[in-house]
């Protein structure tokens, strides 16, 4: 990728659409074609994302990239570990968080939005509530990265503060968004978080870091009945204060 020269910096982008296009048609796949993606692609998306904002341009962002066996034997080990949970309950201690990302308590309308989201899911896949075996296999998808040819793995050093996760957060947006620019289409993945002690021996990841999330990219499979499934979004106008 070439960097960006000063002119082109200054100039307002004459193909709008095509960038609000990549940021509106993203949206969590959960199923993937069997199609490579090539590293020299993975390389140009992963230097666009590196132009992400940051606080006093600390870009606290490190990135491990699966693929092939190395995805195969992680899917592997977390699935095992993910089953031994669901047959002993028990064992999540072993597989705590890192950080908390969802609140103890929740309240409205973050609770009804969750609830929407997940029987919106469940719905389209004929899932039933308290179908505990399939909604079982159903995050289990997660860790197998939905059947995406690459998996990607974020962590941060322990050392920083909150405000860095703010930083990532516009990383994996950008990242995301470059990605749909090329084609490709990705899923963010906190579920990770709960197996980051096994993450860690399969990336190398040193005691100083901490998970953040994982991401699925590849090519979407449009013929995939969960991938039918798109969550909604409030209008602007409910979350925007006009002070003047």
């Amino acid at each position: 990728m070439k960097e960006l020269t000063t002119t082109q910096v200054s100039t307002v982008i004459a193909d709008r659409g095509s960038v609000d296009a990549a940021i509106l048609s993203r949206f969590s796949t959960r199923a993937y074609l069997n199609k490579p993606v090539e590293r020299a692609v993975l390389e140009d998306l992963l230097q666009v994302a590196a132009r992400s904002p940051s606080g006093t341009n600390t870009q606290p962002w490190k990135v491990y990239v699966l693929q092939g066996a190395a995805k195969d034997r992680l899917v592997s080990e977390v699935c095992e570990a993910h089953n031994a949970m669901a047959v002993n309950p028990a064992l999540a201690a072993e597989h705590a968080e890192e950080y908390d990302y969802y609140p103890s308590k929740w309240v409205s309308p973050y609770i009804d939005r969750r609830r929407e989201c997940g029987f919106g899911l469940y719905g389209v896949l004929g899932i039933g509530k308290g179908d505990k075996d399939k909604m079982h296999l159903q995050h289990q998808q997660n860790f197998r990265f939905f059947g995406a040819p690459v998996g990607l793995i974020f962590t941060l050093d322990k050392v920083m503060g909150r405000g860095s996760l703010l930083d990532y957060g516009m990383f994996l947006q950008s990242l995301m968004v470059a990605a749909r620019a090329r084609g490709l289409h990705t899923c963010p993945q906190a579920a990770w978080n709960s197996f980051s002690k096994i993450i860690y021996q399969h990336v190398g990841a040193g005691e100083n870091e901490m998970m953040v999330c994982g991401l699925s990219l590849g090519y979407a499979d449009e013929a995939a009945l969960v991938n039918t499934f798109k969550t909604t979004r409030v209008d602007a106008s409910s979350f925007t204060h006009w002070i003047e």
